[in-house]
């Protein structure tokens, strides 16, 4: 009868709150601490990662989160709302890309936040001022008679121009504002927590 000789592995005793204390081998000690440290130095990573993906989303979220005012009235209190956002699903479907504010004609039209002014002259017959600010927002303004050019540097609440006639039969100031060609957002939200006051439409 042959002999069986079998190998002995150097153990470790690692205690069990059941059992008592069992022995466990060397090597699968070893792989558990391994596995362990992995464990620990992953989270403080995954942590990071997160920590981070949160910073990028608030400074996201922050990008348009400085002092803006209504154009109509200079301060963070809206206009009366003659027509709301109602931007359309798809880019050539009808829609409303801004807001109408209750504005008078021949009232002072100030830039809603400071930057420079990308246009200011007429489209399509409509005179309009645009304007660029940080973190890539363009704000619009219809129809506008500019007392402003293109290239000037404005500020937070400073005169652009005058309300002229609609030449639409669309009374009020027309406010738009966009963060990519075809990326419009409510221009209100710049406001952040105002009340909105809806003005009935004639």
């Amino acid at each position: 009868m042959k002999s069986v000789h079998y190998l002995a592995l150097p153990t470790v005793r690692q205690h069990d709150e059941t059992t008592g204390w069992i022995a466990l081998p060397r090597k699968l000690s070893s792989i558990a601490c391994v596995l362990a440290l992995a464990v620990f130095t992953a989270i403080p990573h995954a942590l990071a990662v997160d920590q981070l993906s949160l910073d990028d989303r608030s400074a996201n979220s922050e990008a348009f989160s400085g002092v803006y005012v209504d154009p109509g009235t200079r301060t963070a209190t809206p206009s009366p709302v003659l027509r709301g956002f109602d931007p359309p699903e798809k880019d050539w479907l009808p829609g409303h890309r801004g807001v109408d504010l209750d504005v008078a004609i021949g009232a002072p039209v100030a830039s809603a936040g400071a930057g420079i002014v990308h246009f200011a002259g007429n489209v399509a017959g409509t005179p309009t001022v645009s304007i660029n600010h940080a973190g890539g927002l363009r704000t619009t303004y219809q129809p506008v008679f500019p007392r402003v050019k293109a290239g000037d540097h404005v500020t937070v609440g400073e005169i652009i121009g005058t309300l002229a006639s609609p030449t639409d039969g669309t009374p009020g100031l027309h406010w738009g504002a966009r963060t990519g060609p075809k990326t419009y957002i409510n221009p209100l939200d710049l406001l952040g927590e105002a009340i909105i006051r809806l003005k009935p439409w004639n």
